[in-house]
């Protein structure tokens, strides 16, 4: 059986999380240098390869937790046997909360380029979480609530609207509020939904 971390040694680690998280927002993978994360966090930058074999392996670390973190609370927030409207709901109102919680992590999941560095491991939890999406919308498109596109096209129409109106108000180029985040729900739905005839 494995041994557990000792609270000192978890509280290296998380403040090495903490300030790549930081410093990976503000200045980018590519323009934040391990010496400069290992001041930020407080401890010797050979302390950080004690947890992480490069930085690569870092961001990695760094992406797949808080990747797991909004896969989870989406997993969790979604009523399997609701109708496609109401589970729509909760999905996006998952990623609301989590970008509301976590402004940071969201910004560097969703606001960064990470084609670069990300390994296998990191590029499959990407995928699960784009599956999810798809397999949502398949579903939608068999009980007749959403349009007969190509799934996948349909999810990143979505996926792509939240993180515009989520980088409007991290960009403050709009004021995003609890209120306008539900308008946008919907008008994001209005414009996936098959329209009733007549």
């Amino acid at each position: 059986m494995a041994r557990r971390p000792s609270p000192q040694t978890w509280s290296k680690q998380e403040a090495i999380l903490t300030a790549a998280l930081r410093l990976f927002v503000e200045r980018g993978f590519h323009g934040t240098a391990v010496p400069e994360i290992a001041d930020a966090a407080g401890v010797a930058a050979g302390t950080i390869y004690h947890y992480f074999e490069s930085k690569t392996a870092l961001v990695n670390a760094l992406y797949r937790h808080w990747k797991q973190t909004v896969t989870r609370e989406i997993h969790a927030a979604v009523p399997a046997t609701a109708p496609p409207r109401q589970q729509f709901t909760a999905i996006w109102r998952a990623m609301s909360a989590f970008a509301t919680a976590n402004p940071e992590a969201f910004a560097f999941l969703e606001l960064h380029h990470h084609d670069s560095y990300l390994d296998d491991e990191s590029r499959k939890l990407d995928s699960s979480l784009r599956d999810f999406g798809a397999a949502f919308v398949k579903n939608a498109q068999h009980a007749g609530a959403v349009k007969p596109m190509d799934p996948r096209l349909l999810m990143e129409l979505v996926f792509g609207a939240f993180i515009g109106v989520l980088r409007a108000r991290w960009e403050r180029r709009a004021f995003v509020d609890d209120d306008a985040l539900v308008k946008a729900e919907a008008a994001t739905w209005d414009a996936i939904a098959v329209r009733p005839a007549g």
